[in-house]
Order: structure tokens, then C-alpha cells, then sequence
């Protein structure tokens, strides 16, 4: 994906403001429960979201360092206190990030892997839009995005076969969705969660 005026690189702010918006509807009595994220509680996921935006923050910034060259699946992530204001504030520094000059441009590294540029702005919206899914389902919250965002995670998953490393750990094989189910359903189809995934029920199977 280029950077020109006819084509210009995905605005990433719309989904970072999404995820933000979440938050305050994350009471701290379900930060242990399930999400649709294998293997993280809501917790978790926060602690991966927080995570992840320092590391594509830095990935667009071209600030390589310990953020950029950890593989996201090397420890269980962890969530600190401060979780309620330090991550709306990296996910509105990691959208200034991607509008910068010049951090569409080049090679960069993300989770230790060198790439193109415009392929790790990508891959960083679709992490925002796939583990904001998770969020909202996990916490029972409405999740909307905007079509071109979506277009962008759609076109990425789908040129990339199950075992392709940029998927991530966090992303499974697809799952089938009717021809006609909505553009969102298709991606998180193509991450490899069920668009239907709700949690357990307490006593349920």
C-alpha cells in the first residue's frame, strides 16, 4: 500500500478511539474473565492491547529497541495499575505514530521481524481491530468500525495462509461465515474466532 495522494496510507485513529472508547464499560470485577482471544482473560488482553500499541508506536517511530525485537508471545502479558490511563494514551500515541511523516516509508521491525513499512502499519491496525473485537464481545459492548479500517484487516488476513507468522500467535486457522454476513464477521472469521463466540455462562457447558 503506497503512501500517494490517490492512495493514501489506513488511518489507524478511528480504530485506536474504538478500543479506548471500551474501557470504561471494563468494571474490574471482569478483568479475570474469558475472552475470544485463546488463552487471555480480559486482563490479559488488556495487558497484549497495552503492549502492543508501545511496540507499533515504536515501530512507526523507527525507535527499534526492546518494544519492536520481543516476540509477542514470549511471556503471559501483565496489566499494571495505571492500565485505565496509560492505555487510551498509548493507543492515541501509537495513531499519531502511523500519521507521521515518513512511517509508512522504509523497513521497520515489529515482535523482532524486519518488514516492509507499510506491511507493519497493517498488521498494527488489524491487531487493534481483532483484540478490540475480543474486548467488546468478552465485555458484552457494541463494536463498530469504519468500512475502509475493516478493508484493510479483511485484505491482510485473507492473503495470509494459516501458518503465515503474520498472523500471530493470537490468531487461529479461519472459520467459515456465510457469503453474506457483514464485513466484520469476515474478519474475525479469517482470525480465526467464531463471529457467534459469547462467554461461558456460569455452570454452563
Amino acid at each position: 500500500m503506497e503512501s500517494t495522494a490517490q492512495n493514501p496510507p489506513p488511518d489507524l485513529r478511528p480504530a485506536a478511539d474504538a478500543v479506548a472508547r471500551l474501557l470504561d464499560g471494563v468494571p474490574d470485577g471482569r478483568l479475570g474473565e474469558p475472552t475470544p482471544c485463546p488463552g487471555y482473560t480480559v486482563r490479559e488482553l488488556l495487558g497484549h492491547l497495552t503492549g502492543l500499541a508501545s511496540a507499533f508506536r515504536d515501530t512507526a517511530l523507527k525507535d527499534l529497541g526492546p518494544t519492536t525485537d520481543t516476540a509477542p508471545d514470549s511471556a503471559l502479558p501483565t496489566l499494571d495499575d495505571d492500565w485505565r490511563t496509560a492505555l487510551p494514551e498509548r493507543l492515541g500515541e501509537l495513531a499519531t505514530a502511523w500519521s507521521g511523516p515518513g512511517a509508512w516509508e522504509g523497513t521497520t521491525r515489529a515482535g523482532g521481524v524486519t518488514l516492509p513499512a507499510r506491511v507493519a502499519g497493517q498488521v498494527a491496525l488489524n491487531e487493534l481491530i481483532v483484540h478490540g473485537w475480543d474486548l467488546a464481545r468478552a465485555t458484552g459492548q457494541p463494536y463498530a468500525l469504519p468500512e475502509a479500517s475493516l478493508r484493510v484487516s479483511y485484505e491482510l488476513l485473507a492473503a495470509a495462509g494459516d501458518d503465515d507468522p503474520l498472523r500471530g500467535t493470537n490468531f487461529g486457522p479461519a472459520v467459515p461465515v456465510p457469503a453474506d454476513a457483514p464485513l466484520l464477521d469476515h474478519v474475525i472469521a479469517l482470525s480465526g474466532r467464531s463471529p457467534a463466540w459469547t462467554p461461558a455462562k456460569p455452570g454452563g457447558d
